[in-house]
């Protein structure tokens, strides 16, 4: 079958490497089908010229897949509305984070034909054999779908068990000199970076969280070191962004990977997203010597009853000691903090802010934002039973406007209380970043005009 893949424009100036969708591609490849990949995220083509497309050219199938957010879902309902005003209408595919937890809701909304629910890898190949062999759409597990206009939602599929089976993502089909030029914690100007993904899932279970799959399940070392090999080769990248929920799943699997990039004699950078209660010295020491040179950091609060709340299985304790590690390690830590789970106060927001001032790293600008109640998590079953939110209409259409702005309010501070302590919060780490900025730059002039630095480039260098 003939199949359009869309990636959608967020309107940034380089965007993040579409990797679920490059593995779906791979995927559909492998199995026979002709994948063209419409690339509005680089080109930044306004939704009519999509219906133009459709109208002009035949495919047999067209899929959209989107993570949860206001963005995300107005975007989908423009794309949506533009695939379905084709006169040549393919069969219309969602999936992805952002439908998965509500699937009736999404087909009605976007007048989609299918849903694929979660992992899709093989579930698009059971669908697209039904569709092309005419088979009744109720045995391909994993799906949601139309037919005579009612809604059926099918049992859920098992997980891909061994994911080394799965095609590495279809690099070709994607403009990566477009897409390695995204910029990343500690890279230079001159590096090529791309995302890699050596496992997927999570072992924890964060109260704001919502992942299609359970549990964690890790690429073997050898076919993360394959595909990093790969993009060497033939795209020249030097810093590759790990892109698991959670590369730290576990000591001995960091032990391990470390050690098998080392033994294998790959030099790059990368970064990861890491976990505190894991970063033990030895650990981070290894993971320096492999190239390690930024750790992202889910904090969300220093607190320890907020942390509890929120089911972190964190502690203040292990967060300090953790960051600690990471500086004397050599390595750069990303810190994220949120404000407004349950029970939060301006007090708990302040310890957050404290301690951005205490560890904060100088050319990283951070700040806090209220936290979101992102459908099938947890904190968004809470919120419609407390009465805060109507479900995932009320979630979409009225309450969730910005990331930045209040979806519900978890805690005992009103609306207006509630924004001025982030205000106030925020205001501070400005104001401190913004010091430290003028500070730098001072540095810089002493260094060029009482220093005659040669190598400086410029004020407006970038």
């Amino acid at each position: 079958m003939r199949v359009l893949l869309i990636c959608y424009d967020n309107e940034s100036f380089i965007q993040w490497f579409p990797q679920g969708l490059a593995y779906i591609a791979a995927t559909l490849l492998k199995y026979g089908h002709e994948v063209e990949i419409y690339a509005q995220d680089i080109h930044h083509y306004p939704e009519e010229h999509l219906t133009d497309k459709l109208n002009n050219e035949h495919y047999d199938v067209v899929g959209l897949s989107f993570i949860g957010g206001y963005y995300e879902y107005a975007k989908a309902k423009k794309i949506s509305r533009a695939v379905n005003e084709s006169k040549q209408r393919p069969f219309y595919i969602l999936g992805g984070f952002g439908p998965s937890p509500e699937p009736r809701y999404f087909l009605k909304k976007m007048n989609a034909d299918a849903i694929v629910m979660g992992e899709g890898e093989v579930t698009i190949i059971d669908l697209l054999d039904a569709l092309e062999h005419k088979k009744d759409l109720k045995n391909v597990l994993g799906i949601a779908y139309k037919k005579d206009d009612k809604t059926f939602v099918n049992p859920a599929r098992m997980l891909i068990e061994d994911i080394d089976s799965i095609p590495m993502p279809a690099y070709h089909l994607f403009n990566i000199e477009h897409y390695r030029k995204i910029r990343m914690p500690e890279c230079t100007k001159t590096d090529f970076i791309m995302p890699v993904l050596s496992g997927r899932g999570c072992t924890f279970t964060c109260n704001f969280c919502y992942r299609m799959d359970k549990g964690f399940r890790g690429r073997s070392n050898e076919s993360i070191i394959e595909e990093i090999k790969f993009l060497q080769k033939n795209y020249r990248i030097t810093y590759i962004s790990f892109s698991d929920e959670l590369l730290m799943s576990s000591i001995p699997r960091t032990v391990s990977l470390c050690e098998d990039f080392i033994k294998a004699g790959l030099k790059f950078k990368w970064d990861c997203n890491g976990r505190l209660n894991y970063a033990k010295p030895k650990v981070l020491k290894l993971m320096k010597q492999a190239g390690c040179v930024y750790v992202n950091y889910g904090i969300e609060a220093f607190d320890n009853q907020i942390l509890k709340n929120m089911n972190k299985v964190l502690t203040t304790k292990q967060i300090e000691s953790g960051i600690k590690a990471t500086k004397e390690a050599g390595m750069a830590p990303g810190y994220n903090i949120i404000f407004g789970n349950i029970d939060e106060t301006r007090e708990t927001l302040m310890k957050g802010v404290d301690f951005l001032l205490k560890y904060d790293k100088e050319e990283e600008l951070r700040t806090i934002r209220p936290v979101t109640p992102y459908p099938g998590s947890p904190l968004y079953y809470l919120a419609i039973e407390k009465g805060l939110l109507g479900g995932i209409e009320d979630f979409y259409e009225n309450k969730h406007k910005n990331s930045d702005l209040l979806t519900c309010n978890f805690t005992k501070l009103s609306d207006k209380e509630f924004y001025q302590a982030l205000m106030d919060a925020n205001e501070i780490l400005l104001d401190n970043y913004q010091a430290r900025v003028k500070q730098d730059t001072k540095r810089q002039l002493e260094s060029l005009y009482i220093e005659h630095d040669a190598t400086f480039r410029g004020f407006r260098q970038t």
